[in-house]
């Protein structure tokens, strides 16, 4: 099997939703320290201008945000699956509902909190890649603001641990214990030093449940460097993937489109479309540092516009 090679920094919530999944399928992966705001000037020959992380490259193919990753660590490593069977549908859709509301939720106590500590130069790229300001004292007012909304959306899952079951789509960790994890990972350990900090002191299944999610670990990681990472990708030619006809969007195989985020970090990719299914749509692309790629991303959360 091709090597899976992540590119991600270790203070980044949205790795650790995948670090953990690595953890869930003993995985060994090829782990690419990347910086954690721009410029990423060994990323962008990968992704074509996409600054988001974490980014996870199998050869010649990159795949770009959790969503897509997760699918594609289900698909080389079924077992133990992070989709079980007969609940595809809510795993995905509580994932989806985590990372767009509890994650900023609880980014915003975590901000609020060690906002004023953080360099200018962090400030600066962070309000331009969310489009909303980083200002640490506007920040700190947000805070308790943030605060509730985390908590009264935690609570959901505190309900779902209710009956007893240890995850929370029954006995096993799925995809959505992954996302959840993350922004709970992001409280504890970035305010906590690990421990249940407000409002997770109030939340004793969810706390419970977030030291079953720690001890499943991260797999079995290896350093690499970014320069081996683009070797690797020059070295490999891109999987075959292919274009629905029949796909209601109209998009055609050969067409040339540009793919841009629909929330944060705005920047538009364009290549050529080559792969298009119901999840995720895929582009082709040249760089002189890497060859010829396909870059691939989910269809929801995602703008497909004619380049």
């Amino acid at each position: 099997m091709t090597d899976l090679i992540l590119h991600h920094y270790p203070t980044s919530p949205f790795s650790e939703k995948v670090r953990i999944a690595f953890g869930l399928k003993k995985l060994g992966w090829k782990s690419v320290t990347i910086p954690n705001i721009m410029p990423k000037p060994d990323l962008m020959p990968l992704t074509g201008g996409y600054r988001k992380t974490p980014v996870m490259q199998i050869g010649a193919d990159i795949y770009c945000d959790t969503q897509l990753i997760m699918l594609e660590i289900e698909k080389h490593a079924p077992t133990p699956p992070l989709l079980p069977p007969g609940k595809e549908g809510e795993a995905r859709a509580l994932a989806m509902w985590i990372d767009r509301n509890i994650f900023w939720a609880a980014v915003g106590i975590v901000m609020g909190a060690i906002g004023d500590k953080l360099p200018e130069a962090f400030h600066k790229d962070r309000s331009e890649f969310s489009g909303r300001s980083f200002e640490p004292a506007k920040l700190k007012a947000a805070a308790p603001i943030a605060a509730q909304q985390t908590y009264a959306q935690l609570v959901l899952a505190e309900e779902m641990l209710g009956d007893g079951r240890a995850y929370l789509l029954g006995a096993a960790p799925s995809l959505a214990d992954c996302a959840l994890y993350n922004p709970v990972w992001f409280i504890k350990e970035r305010l906590g030093g690990g421990k249940a900090v407000p409002p997770l002191d109030r939340l004793p299944r969810l706390t419970a449940w977030s030291e079953r999610m720690k001890a499943i670990g991260s797999g079995n990681p290896t350093e690499m460097s970014a320069a081996d990472a683009l070797a690797v990708a020059k070295a490999a030619k891109p999987a075959a993937c292919s274009v629905d006809a029949a796909d209601p969007s109209g998009l055609k195989a050969g067409q040339k489109i540009s793919i841009t985020p629909d929330d944060t970090g705005k920047v538009p990719v364009t290549g050529t479309l080559v792969g298009l299914t119901p999840d995720h749509i895929s582009i082709s692309r040249n760089d002189e540092r890497v060859g010829d790629i396909v870059v691939h991303f989910p269809r929801a959360g995602f703008i497909v516009t004619p380049a």
